[in-house]
């Protein structure tokens, strides 16, 4: 655990911030347009919102997938650990904003879109560096022959 957070270093990346703004323009979305949309809209968002917590954590933070992944997981976690509290100590979020971003209540179900959520960045970042590999560098130099 030491040497992965030794591995860690601050940096920022644009194209990181740019999905982490898109996401979070889909989640208000999913949570202003789609608020009819019942548990389409609270079970999407919870998995759309671990892969906006690690995009954000990519932003600023340069490391391997799995420990950013690994912390996006976490907050969902917390968050849901922190709902759970409330709720047995009857404690009620007074702002409606952030009761929306929070939620109120505790569900399994939550835990589970948080766990796909992981599981659909690190696809998404294998998927990445898939393609990445098969292409050559940007610095390669480019056959003369024309392509037939």
């Amino acid at each position: 655990m030491e040497a992965m957070i030794r591995a860690m270093r601050w940096r920022f990346d644009l194209l990181s911030l740019a999905w982490a703004v898109a996401l979070f323009v889909l989640l208000v979305l999913l949570a202003t347009v789609g608020a009819r949309w019942g548990w389409v809209r609270s079970f999407f968002g919870d998995v759309l919102a671990v892969a906006w917590v690690y995009v954000v954590f990519k932003t600023f933070v340069a490391t391997r997938v799995l420990p950013l992944a690994l912390a996006a997981f976490g907050v969902g976690l917390l968050v849901e650990l922190g709902q759970l509290l409330a709720s047995t100590w009857q404690l009620h979020i007074p702002n409606r904003a952030l009761r929306i971003v929070l939620g109120a209540t505790a569900d399994w179900w939550d835990v589970v879109a948080y766990a796909i959520g992981f599981v659909a960045v690190l696809a998404v970042e294998a998927a990445v560096r898939k393609l990445r590999a098969g292409r050559p560098p940007a610095s390669a130099p480019r056959s003369s022959m024309p392509a037939r």
